[in-house]
This record gives structure tokens, C-alpha cells and sequence, in this order.
């Protein structure tokens, strides 16, 4: 027992021992390194107060200290990127600070940047003038200019940071900069295509292969983010070719050898290409008529998927529901494959959505235009039902406007979910103009063109125009102003002054002159559908005329007086007035003159247009036009007859067909006329980036019917006349140019060709 006991207490104390030693290892021994600091002393400091880089250092006195806390005020005061160096020392409870500031910023400068400004340059880095200069900043800053350089296409760009030493501790941080030249994509390449040919790929992305005609544009540049687009380019193009699993498996961009510029290899995975089977149509509406709305996308089945074309057809869905009343649909759709086919079912669901009424329509953008110039535009007011076609007619005709660069009309939800709130935004551009305007063409010889013009004036939409235009063959002076809402209404009204003086010597061996003015007022009659009425007062004088003329024409010489009414009623569907796509629009003029003046006589003038997109970038037109003149109790006068050729029939000379005067070759004018085009307009033929837009037409036309003296030998036949020809329109950084070529294939004899006619010109 005594045994036990025994050690028992040994080996407790045994246990007591090594407690006790481990202990004061981790305590005693710490303790005893520890220093307790008395006294701080800062050595090196020049700007910066001694008591705060204390602070900065989160130093007490009377604080123990070991090594492992020294450490740490060195950290906190590097941190602070005042410093470039920190020593310590403590001795006897002293504690030692010595540092080196970092310098101030005095300058930054650039050196050899020639290709981007050095204001853009500084305003993309983090350091500034009279800032703390830091290693770590400037190597920061240095591959920010590098990655600058590399988004303008410049991947071979070299940037040296170097600092002049200057006194007080400052200096001059200059970036040395090395631009390179532009890296360039000298190959594009793809592989897995099988489906495709590698150069239908590379028309398909915008990424170009480097070429010499590529001069004005980037898209042969290396652009990281370009070749992004261009693989959702790739996608969208699959995915409308029946190729719904197609993938970019990756895209590598390589430095040629010895060179800086870049070989671009797509990989793809096309998948399987399938057709579009059936298409199902579900509504969780119950008013909602299924049957009524297949044929909106019953054309589609049986075809290859086409992603575009099924987008459009639930886009005229959403359409054709929008005009029933429902402004928030939302049309679900899912894919299934029938992988042993080779096609998808396309199941269409109508999720459930109320009737929507407007409930109010805010306008934002605006800062000159007047709210009511743009409200005006809607034919929906507040509390009418919603209707997706007067919406979308209320965007065309804010657009047609001309006030601004850019116009989007949304539907938003409103209060409540049968509410909508209709929301403009708008951004203006400048709607005054001062132009000067010059230019050559083969047909008039130099042109020159002097304007001024107010297109909302004061911001009510009304447009006050003065103008002059002059060529060897014709000068005009002309001033216009429209108020398009005159009394509030939705009644334009107008007034215009004219007076021109055109050389027709060349074709009928005289000069006429004219000088005149009119009233106009228009209105509408309808969705598309405008009447314009006009009355106009005109003073005609046939002079210089030539001792060989023909006597028809002698007999013209002299004064002559117009005073006439008129309307004009138009029906407008086209999407873009100035540039056409699709749509057509029909005219039809009628001027009676009488009420007053010499003249005698009832005008008829009718024209159409039909435009239809063929592919991307290519449009079809058509265009007729036909005119009667029919004298009252007298001749109808040269100076109101019709003229043909030119710019209406291709081909031919102005004037160039038509009654004539046999022997002095004298035009006469005609009564009676029709006209008419087919064109084709497409970019494909040559690189889209270069800007050239390609016609290929055929013109068609007759001029007949005049009264000439049984003296005169003449001809007066209502043969037609045709040509085809070719043009080529390209918009140039010195002005656009226009080349015409044209062959007659139906003519005759007496008429004047002009095969080939150019034009050039532009403002500034």
C-alpha cells in the first residue's frame, strides 16, 4: 500500500514538472524578449509629421514589444504607400523609425503616343499629379496603357515607365510608349464546318481577313471582343439553318510568326440539322381564338428550323394579340426533338394576360421639343384600350418626324394588370441647318446648294425653309413654311415662294423662267391616308429664244400666268420615307387651272412604289407613274406640257424622248406620259464594309400627245421605251458618289441617249 502511495505522488510531481516547464516556455521566456518602448524617435521624415507616422505605426509608449509586433508596424506603415522604406530598431526603450518617403507626382508625361490623346490617356490612370508615387501603382498603370493599346487593336504596343528625380522629393513619372503598328487578322480559319464552306463562314462574321481595299474600315483589326460578336454571329447564322444544338467550341487567336498580326481558327460543333415539324398553339386565355391565329405561322412547318423566322412568328402573334387588346403576352415555347426524324415539335403556350387599357403616356428626352408635338403623334389617348398597331404607328410617325437620332415607345405595366403605361424616349439631334453644298455631275456640270432651314422651330414642329440651288442648267430660290398642326388640329398648313430659271437651249432653244408662290393645307383622312389641298399663283416667261427654233416654240414666247387648285391624296406604308425597305405608298394629284391667269387646263398625276426585302440588305422595288395635262378651250402651253428622260428613264438624255421637231430637233413637250422602274438594290457584291450599294434596273416609259402647227415637221408616237442598266452608290468620306450606266433596249430614232452619268458632291 505504502508502495502505491509512493508512486502515486512521484508521478504527480513528475506531471507537476513538466506543466510548470512547458508553461513558462510559452509565457516566461515570451515575456522575458518583451521590451517595454520609452522613448520614439523618427528619423528620414521630410512631409509627413512625425507624430502621424507614429499613428500610422499604432505605437504606445509604455507598450511591451517583441519582434513579431515590430514586424508588424513595419507592415502598417508600408501599407499606408507613403513610404519606400521602413527600418526599426529598439535599444535600452528606445525605438528607432527610419524611413524613406515615396515622391510626389509633379508631371505626368507621355512620350510617343501619337495615335491616342494624352488627356485620354491620364484620365484612365490611377495616378495623378501631386499624388504619392508607388512602385506597385506604376506597374498597375503601366499595364492599364498596354490594355488600352491592346483595345485599339495595337497588341505589339511596349510601355517603359521612367522618373526624373526633382527636388523637394518630386518627380516626373513619364510613360514611354511604343504604339506599333495595328494587329491586323491575316487568316481566318474554321474547322468542323462541315455543312458550310469556310468562305460563307467568314461572310457570315464580321471579322475580316487583312486586304488593301479594307482601308476604311477596322473589322480586319484584332479585336478580342469582335470575335465574341462574331460567335454569336455564327450561332444565329446555324440556328436559322436548322442547326439548334450548333456550338463555338472555341476560339483561338495566334500570333503569325515573326509578324504582329493574328491567325483566327473557330472551332465548331455543328450538331444535327433539323426540320420544323408541327406547331402546336395552347391559350390559358379562353376568349382567345387558336384557330384565327394559325395562319401566322403555319408557313413554317415542314421547313428547315429557322430560329429568325419562328422569332418573327411569335412576333406577329404578340402583334395580332397587341391589336386585340392584350399589351403583355407572354408566349412560351418548347423545343422537342424527334431525334430518329431529324426534326422538333414547336409547342407555342399563351400564358394568361387581361385586356390592358392605357393608362397614362410619359415622355422623356425631350429638353427642346414640346410634349404636345410628340403626343400629338398618338392616335391612343389615356383610358383607351391598348392596340399594338396604333402604338406602332405612333413610333413611325415620331420617327418620320426627323426631330430625333433616336425614338423607343414601350408598353410598361401599369397600377393594375389590366393598365399600361406607354413610355416615350427620345434623343434629339439638330433640327437647323445651314448647308453648303457642292458638287459636279455630268449631266448639269458643278453644283452648288446654299441652305438654311428650321425643322422644329422653337420646338412646335414647325419647319421654315430658305434655299438655293444653282447648276450650269438651273438656279432655284425657295422659301417654305409648314405648320404641321395648324389651330391645334391635325391640319397642316403652309405657304411656299419660288422662283427658278432653267437653260433649256441644249433640248428646245429657249429659257424659261418662273416665279410664283402658294398656300397648302393637309390633313388626314385615315391611318396613312392624308389629303393636301394647295392653291398656286405662277408666272411663266419663255424667252431667249433661238432664230433656228422651231416655229411651235417661237409662238410660246412671251408671258404666261397660272393660277390653279389642287389636292393631293396620298396613302403612305412604307416603314422609312427617305430609305425605303418595304411597304409601298400611292399618290394621286389633281390641279385644275383657271381661276384667273392665261393658262387653261386640268393636270392628273398618279404614282406608286412597292418595296419588298428580298435577303439581308437586298430590296426589290417597283415604281409607276403617270401623267395627263388636257387643255380647256385652249392649247395647253409648253411651260406646262411634260418632259421625259434622264433621271426618270435612265439611258436618255434629259428630255431625250417625246415629241420632237424633226428639223430644228427641238423637244415639244407632251400631254400624256407613264414611267416606271424595277430595281434590285444589294451590298452583297463587294465587301459590305466598304459602303457601296449596287442597282440593277429597267426603266420604261413614253411621252406622246402635243399640239404642234401642221407647219411643223414633227413626231408624236406613244411607243414605249426601255432601258436597263446598272449603278453604283457610294457614300465617300469626300461626299457621295453616283455612277449611272444605262442602254436603251427600246428607242427610237430621234430620241438623245446618255449612257453613263456620275455625280458627285457634299456638304460642309
Amino acid at each position: 500500500m505504502k508502495f502505491v502511495i509512493k508512486t502515486t505522488c512521484f508521478l504527480f510531481l513528475l506531471l507537476f514538472i513538466n506543466f510548470f516547464e512547458v508553461v513558462y516556455e510559452k509565457y516566461g521566456s515570451a515575456r522575458a524578449s518583451e521590451t517595454v518602448i520609452l522613448e520614439i524617435m523618427v528619423q528620414g521624415a521630410k512631409r509627413i509629421d512625425p507624430e502621424t507616422i507614429i499613428a500610422f505605426g499604432q505605437i504606445e509608449l509604455g507598450e511591451p514589444v517583441n519582434d513579431a509586433q515590430l514586424n508588424n508596424i513595419i507592415k502598417n506603415l508600408f501599407n499606408t504607400g507613403l513610404f519606400a522604406d521602413v527600418q526599426l530598431s529598439l535599444q535600452d526603450g528606445l525605438l528607432s523609425i527610419i524611413v524613406e518617403e515615396n515622391p510626389l507626382i509633379n508631371r505626368v508625361i507621355f512620350e510617343g503616343n501619337d495615335r491616342i490623346d494624352a488627356e485620354d490617356l491620364e484620365r484612365e490612370l490611377q495616378l495623378k499629379p501631386r499624388q504619392v508615387l508607388t512602385r506597385t501603382k506604376v506597374q498597375q498603370d503601366t499595364q492599364r496603357l498596354i490594355d488600352i493599346y491592346r483595345l485599339t487593336g495595337r497588341f505589339g504596343v511596349k510601355v517603359q515607365p521612367q522618373m526624373v528625380m526633382l527636388e523637394q522629393n518630386r518627380v516626373d513619372l513619364i510613360f514611354e510608349i511604343d504604339e506599333g503598328a495595328l494587329s491586323k487578322i491575316s487568316k481566318i480559319s474554321f474547322i468542323g464546318n462541315h455543312r458550310f464552306s469556310g468562305s460563307k463562314l467568314r461572310d457570315v462574321i464580321q471579322s475580316k481577313e487583312d486586304a488593301f481595299y479594307r482601308f476604311l474600315t477596322s473589322d480586319d483589326t484584332y479585336d478580342p471582343d469582335r470575335l465574341n460578336f462574331d460567335g454569336e454571329l455564327l450561332r444565329r447564322f446555324y440556328s436559322n439553318n436548322g442547326f439548334i444544338d450548333f456550338q463555338v467550341v472555341s476560339t483561338v487567336a495566334e500570333l503569325s510568326p515573326g509578324d504582329s498580326n493574328f491567325a483566327v481558327t473557330f472551332t465548331l460543333d455543328e450538331g444535327k440539322r433539323y426540320k420544323l415539324g408541327k406547331i402546336t398553339l395552347e391559350s390559358a386565355v379562353e376568349d382567345i381564338n387558336i384557330e384565327k391565329l394559325q395562319h401566322l405561322y403555319k408557313g413554317l412547318e415542314g421547313r428547315w428550323y429557322n430560329a429568325r423566322l419562328v422569332n418573327k412568328a411569335v412576333d406577329r402573334l404578340v402583334g395580332q394579340l397587341g391589336v386585340d387588346g392584350f399589351a403583355f403576352v407572354d408566349i412560351k415555347r418548347q423545343i422537342k426533338r424527334k431525334e430518329n426524324e431529324n426534326s422538333v415539335v414547336l409547342a407555342l403556350y399563351i400564358a394568361k394576360t387581361p385586356r390592358v387599357h392605357v393608362e397614362r403616356i410619359n415622355i422623356e428626352g425631350n429638353s427642346r421639343t414640346l410634349d404636345a408635338v410628340i403626343r400629338r403623334e398618338f392616335d391612343l389617348l389615356e383610358g383607351d384600350a391598348f392596340n399594338v398597331s396604333k402604338l406602332r404607328r405612333a413610333r413611325r410617325s415620331i420617327r418620320n418626324l426627323g426631330f430625333f437620332s433616336k425614338v423607343k415607345v414601350d408598353n410598361l405595366v401599369g397600377s393594375a394588370k389590366d393598365k399600361t403605361i406607354l413610355r416615350v424616349s427620345v434623343e434629339e439631334k439638330s433640327t437647323g441647318e445651314i448647308s453648303l453644298g457642292a458638287g459636279f455631275s455630268s449631266q448639269d456640270g458643278p453644283l452648288a446648294n446654299i441652305g438654311i432651314r428650321e425643322r422644329n422651330l422653337l420646338g412646335k414642329g414647325q419647319d421654315l425653309t430658305f434655299n438655293f440651288k444653282g447648276s450650269a442648267a438651273r438656279q432655284e430660290f425657295k422659301i417654305g413654311f409648314t405648320e404641321p398642326y395648324f389651330l391645334d388640329r391635325d391640319v397642316s398648313a403652309g405657304f411656299d415662294l419660288v422662283q427658278s430659271t432653267t437653260d433649256r437651249q441644249t433640248e428646245s432653244s429657249f429659257d424659261e423662267r418662273k416665279a410664283g408662290g402658294g398656300l397648302r393645307l393637309g390633313y388626314s383622312l385615315g391611318p396613312d391616308l392624308r389629303q393636301r389641298l394647295k392653291y398656286s399663283f405662277e408666272r411663266t416667261q419663255i424667252r431667249n429664244v433661238d432664230d433656228q427654233a422651231s416655229i411651235f416654240i417661237k409662238e410660246q414666247e412671251g408671258n404666261n400666268t397660272v393660277s390653279q387648285v389642287g389636292h393631293t391624296t396620298s396613302y403612305d406604308r412604307l416603314d422609312n420615307r427617305r430609305q425605303p425597305s418595304k411597304g409601298y405608298a400611292v399618290s394621286l394629284t389633281n390641279d385644275l387651272a383657271g381661276l384667273g391667269g392665261d393658262a387653261r387646263h386640268l393636270r392628273s398625276k398618279l404614282r406608286a412604289g412597292y418595296f419588298v426585302p428580298i435577303l439581308e440588305d437586298q430590296v426589290l422595288s417597283f415604281r409607276l407613274e403617270t401623267g395627263y395635262i388636257k387643255g380647256i378651250g385652249k392649247d395647253v402651253k409648253i411651260g406646262e406640257r411634260f418632259f421625259l428622260g434622264g433621271r426618270k428613264i435612265r439611258g436618255f438624255a434629259p428630255s431625250g424622248i417625246g415629241p420632237r421637231d424633226l428639223e430644228t430637233k427641238d423637244v415639244l413637250g407632251g400631254n400624256q406620259y407613264y414611267t416606271g422602274s424595277v430595281e434590285l438594290r444589294t451590298k452583297k457584291l463587294v465587301p459590305e464594309d466598304l459602303g457601296i450599294e449596287w442597282g440593277f434596273f429597267t426603266d420604261f416609259g413614253s411621252l406622246w400627245d402635243t399640239d404642234y402647227p401642221t407647219n411643223v415637221k414633227g413626231v408624236d408616237d406613244s411607243s414605249p421605251r426601255i432601258t436597263s442598266g446598272a449603278s453604283i452608290y457610294w457614300n465617300t468620306a469626300v461626299g457621295p458618289l453616283n455612277f449611272i450606266w444605262a442602254w436603251p433596249i427600246s428607242d427610237e430614232s430621234y430620241d438623245k441617249e446618255n449612257n453613263f452619268k456620275f455625280s458627285i458632291g457634299t456638304s460642309f
